[in-house]
């Protein structure tokens, strides 16, 4: 297992209690091993391709200083550009990269179900996004050239960012810090820091950003789950009525009971927390994972899986999983789907989720056992495992 390399004296657990999600860290060369080979070139291929979300940053002068454009691009348009002050970026580079990919195994000390993508961005000099703010935390990883990174940590209101600008810029940047990053370096920076990264020379950082859902996010997905899985079909029914005097009136035992029902709403959603694992594993709209055409039966998969000798996590698959021993069952999430096995798993699932490449021979013991052959036949035929020779 890859770990991240933190500064002298500090732990994975130090860093988690003391600088996670409180302030930034600057680490020197924290990924040893780690090559990324992408190469400026690749990167532009990658934003023509309709199946990936890219933007290109420019900074003009004028009214506009900055201008937002959203692919898929034709590739002439890169020819066009101007020779510095602007910056391509590209989301979800670890899901059509292995060797990008190999970036999150240095994340582990962090719940995977946490990440979210790896971004790329290219950089022209001068080139930059503008200082602004994000929500979520981020680990900028230096890999080609240099980046001077720029922040504050004093409160930003919504009122601040420039108006009618499809980028949340801020017009006034006063640094509290900076730091030069060169290759093999890494900022780590909490949510809602203002920063301000600025290539000096041609760059290419990778952005190792993590999921942070909104509590309108949350709120909306557990409801849907209540409504979807477990609200009774009943409906409001009246308290004992009186004739009013002002019909109009909303009265308070009318209110009691409207209350109560919601209370047993909340009281049955409590009963099952599966929810939040679908909510959690629930990839992108256009990173969707689609069931097999022809799938296999479980004698068909089994013989196929010892012949090939290894399967492969589809590069889309988000998995995590839950021990809920008080009902008896663990639960495997997968891109939104949950898949129940008996509590007493040990470390299958474990395994499962962790590995993106699973060998035949480790997992013989268990794919002799039905209940988990079962399990991986279901979840290469919902497409969620490949093996190496799959055409669809």
């Amino acid at each position: 297992m890859q770990n991240l390399q933190f500064p002298e004296g500090i732990s994975a657990q130090q860093f988690l209690a003391e600088y996670w999600q409180r302030k930034p860290l600057l680490l020197h060369n924290p990924l040893p091993g780690f090559e990324c080979g992408l190469e400026a070139d690749e990167l532009a291929g990658m934003a023509c391709d309709e199946n990936i979300e890219s933007r290109l940053v420019l900074e003009k002068d004028g009214a506009t200083p900055w201008e937002a454009r959203y692919g898929p691009f034709d590739e002439a348009i890169f020819a066009d550009l101007p020779e510095s002050h602007w910056t391509l970026l590209v989301q979800d580079v670890d899901k059509h990269l292995p060797e990008i990919a190999g970036l999150l195994d240095y994340f582990h000390f962090i719940p995977d179900w946490r990440l979210d993508d790896v971004m790329v961005s290219y950089a022209t000099d001068q080139g930059s996004v503008g200082p602004h703010i994000d929500d979520y935390d981020v680990f900028l990883y230096q890999t080609k050239g240099r980046r001077r990174w720029k922040i504050h940590t004093r409160d930003v209101s919504e009122e601040e960012f420039i108006p009618d600008l499809e980028l949340r810029i801020l017009p006034e940047f006063e640094a509290e810090q900076e730091w030069l990053l060169e290759p093999g370096d890494m900022l780590y920076l909490p949510p809602n820091v203002a920063h301000w990264g600025i290539a000096e020379g041609e760059c290419m950082t990778c952005s190792v950003g993590f999921r942070a859902p909104s509590m309108h996010e949350m709120a909306t997905a557990w409801f849907e789950a209540a409504l979807d899985d477990r609200m009774p079909p009943q409906r409001y029914r009246d308290p004992p009525l009186k004739p009013q005097t002002a019909p109009g009136e909303i009265l308070p035992s009318s209110l009691d009971e409207f209350k109560a029902l919601l209370e047993e709403c909340l009281h049955r959603g409590r009963q099952n927390d599966r929810w939040f694992g679908r909510f959690v594993t629930e990839a992108k709209e256009h990173l969707q994972i689609y069931p097999r055409t022809k799938p296999l039966n479980e004698k068909a998969f089994h013989n196929r899986f010892r012949e090939q000798a290894v399967i492969h996590r589809h590069h889309y698959a988000r998995m995590a999983f839950s021990r809920n021993e008080h009902d008896g069952y663990d639960t495997l999430y997968v891109n939104g789907q949950d898949y129940t096995l008996p509590s007493d798993t040990g470390d299958f699932l474990p395994v499962l989720s962790h590995y993106r490449v699973l060998h035949f021979g480790y997992l013989q013991e268990w794919l002799e056992q039905p209940v988990y052959l079962s399990l991986l036949c279901r979840l290469y035929n919902d497409g969620h495992l490949q093996f190496g020779d799959d055409t669809e």
